[in-house]
C-alpha cells in the first residue's frame, strides 16, 4: 500500500523527527533528545513536568554549530541595527530577494551557502521566498539563525541539507551540502572530491546501506564538534581569578608604573643603550656646533638661525656616515657570533637604519628650513657696511641674492640632494615597497622591490654631491675645518669593499639538482651546494639570475638543512623578477608522473639529474636548459639563535615559513645526537646545546600552499618519534569550527583521519585547523606548561601579527616565570 507523504511543513516536520527520536534511535541517542522533547511539549503548551535540560556530550558539542560569527552572535541587538540598515539598503520595495540575504545577514562572501539558508528557512516558516521576503519575516529568519535552542539549529542545518522535506537524507544531497560548503571555505581540492567524501559519510552512518541517513545520525556525526562556547567561558573565568591574584607590585598606579618599566628595561636594554648612545652622539654634535657658531662673527646677522643649521649639518653627517654600517651584512653576520652579540643587537639592523634614515630626514628639513628661510633672507637684507664688515670676505665682497644662493654650487648641490633623497625614502615606504599601492600605467613600475633597490642605489650620487657640497662652504675655507669627507670616508670605504669583496669571493654559479612549481605559484630550487658554502639554519642568501636581470639579488630563506648536500629555497612568485623565474623554469618542468595525484594540485618539476653519471655530458646538456643561477651568501638572521633557547614557538605565515623548514629540518636531524648524549658531555663548554621542544604554528589562506609544504610535514610525522616537534596548521580561509559553514567539512575531516590518518585538506599526516589560532591561549598553555623556560618566539609574515605576538610576549613574561624572547624576521 502506497503511503502518501505529508507536505513538509513545520509541524509536520517536528512530528516525524520526535517519533524517530524516540523508536528508531540508539539508547544514547534517544536518551539525548527525550529531554529536548519535554521541552518541546512545554513549550506547546502540552505539559510536562518543569524540569532542566539534561545536555548529552553531542548536545554541548552542539553549542559549536552556529550560523553567525561568534562576535556577531554576542551583539545581537546591535547585530540586527546593522541587518535593518542593510535591508534598507538592498530591498527593492520593501522586500528583500535570496540573492541579496548573504550581504544582509554578514554571509557576503558565502553568497551560495545563503541562499540554500533562505530556501531552509523559507521552507521552516512555509513562506513563499520567490519575490523576496518583508522585513518582518526576515526578523523571524533572524530569530531562527540566532536562536540559543540547541534542537532549533540543528533542525535548520538539517533543512538545508534535506531539500526534498522527505526527513532522509540522501549521498546526493550530502555531496550537494558538501559542493557548497567547500565554495564558501573556497576549498577547490576538497570540492573536486565532494562524492568522495560524501560517501565516507554514508559509509560510516549507513552501515545497511538503507540509502539515507537520518537526523538523529547527524546528530550522531556531530558529536566530534568541541565547543568553543565552553572554551571561551573556562578562558573569562580564568581571567577572572587572575585578577583576583594580582601581585603586590601590582596593586597600585606608582608600583605598577615603576614595575612595568623595569621590565621594559630588562627586556630591551640591548635597544636601549645603542639607542642611548646614538643620541647621545647626535646632541653632543648639534650642541658642539651650535656653541662653536655662537661665538663666531656671522652669528651678529644671522643669529640663532645659523647656529640650528650648522648644527644639524654636523648631526647630518655624522648619521650619513652611520647608516651604512647596519647594511653591511657580511661583517654583521660574523660580528654575530663575537661577544658583541650580547651587546649589541644585530637582529635589529634593518631597523636602526630606519631610525638612522628618520634622523637624517629630520636634520635635512631643519638645515634647509633655517638656511632657505632664514639665513638666506638675512644676509640679504642686512645692511650693506655691517654685511662688508662681517661677511665680505666670505663673499669676495658681493652681497648675494636669493637666486645667487640656489644657483651656486651649494645650492644646486644641496636642492639635488634633496631630491634624490625623498624620491629614494618615498619608494623604500611600505606603500610603495611591497606594491601595496597600485599606481596609474605611466607611473605602474614605481611601486614594488625592483623601484625601491634601483632607487637606493641612487644614493651613491647623494655621497658625491655631499662630498662637493661640503667643499664649498661659504663660511669655512681652511680645508682640514671641511669635515664633511672625514666622516664618511671610513663608512664608505667598508661599504664599498664588502660590496667588492662579495662581488668577486661569495658569488657562487650553482647547478639546478631539481626546480618544483607548486600550486600557489611557489617555485623550489634545489641547488649544488657550492664548496666551502657553510650556514646554520635561519640564515638566508641572495640569488640572482643574469638572464633575467644583470644586477638584481633578492633574498631568501635557505629551507635546506646544514647537513644537506644541496642548497633549497622555497620562492612564492610576488613581483616581476619572481615571477619572471618561476616562467623561465614553467618551460623547462614537466608534469609529474611519478605517482598518481589527487584533485586539481598537480605540480611541475624537471627530472633530477642525481640519477646521472657526473662524468656524462646528459649533466651538462640539462644544465644547459636551466636559467643561470647564482648565489651568495649565506647572511645571518634572528632566526639563526634558535638553539640558544629551551623552547622554541615558530610562527610563519604563508611563505614566511621558509626560514624554519631549515630548523625544522636541522632539529629532525639533531634529535637523536641530543638525546644520546651523556650529562657529561652537557656540561662541557664546547657541547652543543638542542631545544627540549619546539612548536611550529603555520597559517595560510590557500589549500594549495599545503602541496609545497607537505614534505614537511611528512617528514615531521614520520622521524619525530617522540614528539619533540608539535606542528599545528591553520588555513584561515576556512571559517572557525563551529560555523555551519564549515561543519560538514570538520566532520569528513575528522571521519578521514580516523580512517587512515590523513588530513582531508592537507593530504598528509598533520591535522588542519580552521581559522586563525588564538594566540593568548597559544601563550597561556606553553606557559603553563614549561613553566621557568626561555622560550625563543620567531616571527616571519605580516607586520599585522608583529604587534600582537610582541606585546603578548611581553605580557606573560612579566606575569610567568616564563620569560619569552620575540624575534621577527628583517631582509
Amino acid at each position: 500500500m502506497n503511503i502518501q507523504r505529508e507536505s513538509p511543513n513545520r509541524e509536520n516536520r517536528e512530528k516525524i523527527s520526535k517519533f524517530r527520536w524516540q523508536y528508531c534511535c540508539p539508547m544514547d541517542s534517544h536518551q539525548s533528545f527525550w529531554n529536548g522533547s519535554l521541552l518541546r511539549k512545554r513549550a506547546l503548551g502540552t505539559g510536562g513536568p518543569r524540569m532542566g535540560r539534561l545536555q548529552s556530550g553531542a548536545a554541548r558539542g552542539l553549542h559549536s554549530l552556529r550560523f553567525l560569527d561568534a562576535k556577531t552572535a554576542a551583539n545581537e541587538g546591535d547585530a540586527w541595527k546593522a541587518v535593518e540598515k542593510w535591508f534598507d539598503e538592498n530591498s527593492v520595495g520593501g522586500r528583500l530577494c535570496k540573492d541579496k540575504f548573504g550581504a544582509c545577514i554578514g554571509m557576503r562572501d558565502s553568497k551560495e551557502f545563503a541562499e540554500e539558508l533562505f530556501d531552509a528557512l523559507a521552507r521552516r516558516r512555509c513562506i513563499d521566498g520567490t519575490n523576496g521576503v518583508t522585513l518582518e519575516e526576515l526578523r523571524g529568519f533572524w530569530e531562527d539563525i540566532s536562536n540559543n535552542d540547541l534542537d532549533t539549529r540543528l533542525h535548520i542545518f538539517f533543512d538545508m541539507c534535506d531539500k526534498n522535506g522527505d526527513g532522509q537524507l540522501s549521498e546526493e544531497e550530502v555531496k550537494e551540502v558538501l559542493v557548497m560548503s567547500a565554495s564558501a571555505n573556497k576549498l577547490s581540492n576538497f570540492k573536486q572530491h565532494a562524492g568522495t567524501h560524501a560517501s565516507l559519510i554514508m559509509e560510516k552512518l549507513d552501515p545497511d546501506n538503507l540509502g539515507y541517513i537520518e537526523m538523529w545520525q547527524l546528530e550522531t556525526l556531530l558529536r566530534g564538534m568541541v565547543s568553543s562556547d565552553e572554551g571561551n567561558k573556562l578562558t573569562k573565568k580564568t581571567q577572572t581569578l587572575a585578577r583576583t591574584m594580582i601581585p603586590r607590585k601590582y596593586r597600585t598606579p606608582v608600583t605598577k608604573f615603576l614595575s612595568k618599566t623595569t621590565e621594559k628595561i630588562h627586556e630591551n636594554w640591548k635597544r636601549i643603550w645603542v639607542l642611548a648612545l646614538f643620541l647621545c652622539a647626535n646632541i653632543a654634535l648639534f650642541t658642539w656646533k651650535f656653541i662653536q657658531f655662537k661665538r663666531r662673527s656671522p652669528f651678529h646677522i644671522m643669529g640663532y638661525c645659523l647656529c640650528v643649521a650648522k648644527g644639524s649639518a654636523e648631526t647630518l653627517k655624522f648619521n650619513m656616515a652611520l647608516i651604512l654600517l647596519p647594511v653591511c651584512r657580511r661583517t654583521l653576520t660574523k660580528l654575530r657570533e663575537t661577544f658583541l652579540g650580547t651587546l649589541v643587537p644585530f637582529d635589529d639592523n634593518i631597523n636602526f637604519h630606519k631610525v638612522i634614515a628618520l634622523a637624517i630626514t629630520i636634520g635635512s628639513f631643519v638645515h634647509v628650513a633655517t638656511h632657505m628661510g632664514c639665513n638666506f633672507v638675512r644676509i640679504i637684507n642686512c645692511r650693506p657696511n655691517k654685511f662688508m664688515a662681517i661677511l665680505g670676505q666670505a663673499f669676495d665682497y658681493k652681497q648675494p641674492s636669493y637666486e645667487d644662493f640656489l644657483q651656486s654650487v651649494l645650492g644646486l648641490t644641496g636642492i639635488f640632494m634633496i631630491l634624490v633623497m625623498a624620491f629614494s625614502l618615498i619608494l623604500a615606504t611600505r606603500l610603495f615597497r611591497e606594491n601595496v599601492i597600485k599606481l596609474p600605467w605611466p607611473f605602474h613600475h614605481l611601486a614594488g622591490f625592483n623601484a625601491f633597490w634601483y632607487a637606493h642605489h641612487l644614493l651613491v650620487i647623494v655621497y658625491i654631491l655631499l662630498i662637493i657640497h661640503g667643499l664649498f662652504l661659504f663660511l669655512t675655507k681652511e680645508w682640514y675645518k671641511k669635515t664633511t669627507w672625514m666622516y664618511i670616508l671610513v663608512p664608505v670605504l667598508a661599504y664599498a669593499s664588502e660590496r667588492i669583496l662579495t662581488f668577486h669571493d661569495d658569488n657562487h654559479r650553482v647547478d639546478i639538482d631539481k626546480a618544483i612549481i607548486y600550486t600557489g605559484d611557489v617555485l623550489a630550487l634545489y641547488m649544488s651546494k657550492p664548496p666551502g658554502f657553510k650556514y646554520r639554519s635561519g640564515m638566508y642568501l641572495f640569488v640572482k639570475c643574469p638572464d633575467i636581470s644583470s644586477f638584481e639579488w633578492h633574498p631568501f630563506s635557505i629551507t635546506s638543512a646544514p647537513d644537506d648536500n644541496y642548497v633549497s629555497v622555497h620562492i612564492r612568485t610576488l613581483g616581476d623578477w619572481t615571477t619572471a623565474l618561476k616562467d623561465r623554469f614553467a618551460q623547462i618542468c614537466e608534469p609529474e608522473v611519478a605517482q598518481t595525484r589527487r584533485g586539481n594540485l598537480i605540480r611541475l618539476e624537471t627530472r633530477a639529474k642525481s640519477n646521472l653519471d657526473p662524468s656524462n655530458s646528459k649533466i651538462d646538456q640539462s644544465q644547459s636548459r636551466y636559467p643561470t643561477i647564482l648565489i651568495k651568501g649565506p647572511y645571518g638572521a634572528p632566526a639563526q639563535s634558535y638553539h640558544k633557547y629551551d623552547i622554541l614557538l615558530l610562527i610563519g605565515l604563508g611563505i614566511g615559513a621558509t626560514p624554519f623548514i631549515s630548523i625544522i629540518k636541522d632539529l629532525l636531524n639533531n634529535i637523536k645526537p641530543c638525546e644520546t648524549k651523556t650529562e657529561m658531555e652537557d656540561e662541557g663548554p664546547g657541547a652543543k646545546k638542542c631545544p627540549e621542544r619546539a612548536y611550529f604554528y603555520w597559517v595560510t589562506k590557500e589549500q594549495g600552499s599545503f602541496e609545497w609544504f607537505k614534505g614537511v610535514m611528512d617528514d615531521i610525522a614520520q622521524h619525530d618519534k617522540n614528539r619533540i616537534i608539535e606542528m599545528h596548521n591553520y588555513l584561515s580561509c576556512v571559517y572557525e569550527e563551529g560555523d555551519a559553514r564549515s561543519a560538514l567539512i570538520a566532520m569528513v575531516q575528522s571521519l578521514q583521519h580516523a580512517k587512515d590518518g590523513v588530513d582531508v585538506v592537507s593530504q598528509s599526516r598533520i591535522r588542519t585547523h580552521f581559522a586563525r589560532p588564538n594566540w593568548r591561549k597559544v601563550f597561556s598553555q606553553l606557559a603553563t606548561t614549561h613553566g621557568p623556560s626561555r622560550i625563543g618566539v620567531f616571527y616571519c609574515g605580516s607586520h599585522t601579527v608583529t604587534k600582537i605576538l610582541r606585546n603578548l610576549c611581553h605580557e606573560f613574561s612579566s606575569n610567568t616565570t616564563t620569560r619569552f624572547h620575540f624575534h621577527k624576521e628583517n631582509f
